[in-house]
């Protein structure tokens, strides 16, 4: 690649930008902190409380809040992409993540919640935006006093398997210490 080949790789025409809003997550956590942990997914879903300004950032979506399982959706957009213009490996573990994580929450009592302890992905086909919406499915496998585990999978846009992964979670008061 010579300089000049370089230099157009910069130009104006080939920035991209994305704004990102949203909501002081104080404010939130403190209007939700009454509720259950199906009833703070539920109400995230609905509209009625805000998503979490992460959720906002990468751009996932809560379609469905049962009791043990949520389903998140994703439409993927370039500035998830890497290099190669894949999505980048990150984009399917935070989905992962969230959705396992907010699967054990909705199990959980207000006043409670839960950290992630240890992620484990296993990646079975890349992802892009050709893949249209992703969607992720977090299950609760086994829930404990101290510990709970979750299992998720994500789908690209024509329903195949792309990610699989479990988890392992600390239950914690919302002060922070272990229960």
């Amino acid at each position: 690649m010579t300089a000049t080949e370089t230099v157009d790789l910069f130009s104006f025409d080939m920035r991209r930008r994305r704004v990102v809003e949203w909501q002081a997550p104080a404010p939130v956590a403190k209007a939700a902190s009454g509720m259950s942990g199906l009833e703070i997914m539920r109400a995230i879903r609905d509209g009625i409380l805000p998503p979490p300004p992460m959720a906002r950032l990468i751009g996932i979506e809560m379609r469905i809040a049962e009791p043990g399982r949520i389903v998140m959706e994703l439409d993927p957009d370039e500035s998830l992409e890497n290099t190669v213009g894949l999505l980048h490996g990150a984009t399917a573990a935070a989905l992962l993540d969230t959705a396992m994580g907010c699967a054990i929450a909705t199990m959980q009592p207000a006043g409670q919640t839960s950290v992630t302890l240890d992620l484990k992905l296993t990646y079975l086909r890349p992802l892009s935006v050709r893949s249209g919406a992703i969607s992720a499915e977090g299950k609760v496998i086994k829930l404990g006093r101290q510990t709970s585990y979750a299992e998720g999978f994500v789908r690209d846009g024509a329903d195949n398997l792309a990610v699989h992964a479990t988890a392992t979670f600390s239950m914690v008061g919302m002060g922070g210490s272990a229960k």
